[in-house]
């Protein structure tokens, strides 16, 4: 077992706190185009942990926590099924959450996230948690991991959202909540859009701040249609693989006494 819920205080006060690892997984509730969910970013990230977690040998002291599943998506207020928090309010969330950890006696807390709207804030929170509470903290994104070898990614420039791979990991993990007959490929104008600037992109050294309805009619940036469930299982397979790892080494670093 390595769900935390599902202990009682007493077993939770047993827990060699010294270098147990808590993991929260951390979504949104989002519009992801006509063919997935609003839960995907969500049930992404619940099910990365959950099979990283359970892939570790028994005994390595590495915990799941409920996973949240609203975020920081106003970049998608106003189509329908889109349920955000303002920064704010995520901030406060993650904020007392790291106390309430604390308070319990644990001293290293994973932010396992789904949604690629809130690392910049999520790398924020986590040393506001650090100073705050003391716990050393590590906010991370399976989906900025590599690609494993046999993957090719067809949206390269703009497929960062309801695109190819994330249709694929979502064929792989709950295939009955995808409608493929719906997939249709946008945001291709993105791309052209900076092709004459020299340093402006969608996300990267010198960023837009974009909401969707700057750069889709669909809601989707990327093309879903080139998605297939062997893909998704290779990716889910090695962001599994690459997280479990990760896991281990945060239980296991510590920083200098200086």
């Amino acid at each position: 077992m390595h769900q935390l819920a599902h202990l009682s205080t007493t077993d939770i006060a047993a827990i060699d706190a010294s270098n147990a690892v808590i993991v929260q997984p951390i979504g949104a509730m989002e519009q992801h185009g006509a063919h997935l969910p609003v839960i995907t970013d969500a049930l992404t990230a619940e099910h990365i942990t959950d099979r990283a977690i359970r892939s570790l040998p028994a005994g390595s002291n590495i915990w799941q926590l409920p996973t949240i599943h609203y975020g920081k998506s106003t970049e998608h207020l106003g189509r329908a099924g889109t349920i955000a928090m303002s920064a704010a309010t995520l901030m406060g969330v993650c904020m007392d959450l790291g106390a309430s950890l604390a308070a319990s006696g644990f001293r290293k807390l994973v932010f396992v996230n789904g949604h690629g709207g809130q690392p910049s804030l999520l790398d924020l929170v986590a040393r506001d948690i650090r100073v705050q509470s003391g716990l050393e903290v590590f906010p991370l994104m399976p989906g900025r991991f590599a690609l494993p070898d046999g993957v090719e990614q067809i949206d390269t420039h703009y497929g960062i959202h309801g695109g190819q791979i994330e249709t694929s990991i979502m064929l792989a993990l709950a295939p009955e909540l995808v409608t493929m007959s719906r997939a249709r490929k946008d945001g291709e104008a993105v791309g052209r859009l900076y092709e004459n600037t020299a340093h402006l992109s969608l996300e990267g050294p010198v960023p837009t701040a974009w909401v969707i309805d700057d750069v889709s009619k669909s809601g989707v940036l990327g093309d879903p249609t080139a998605a297939d469930a062997r893909t998704g299982h290779l990716i889910v397979q090695e962001q599994t693989r690459v997280l479990a790892e990760a896991l281990i080494e945060i239980r296991d670093f510590r920083f200098p006494q200086i």
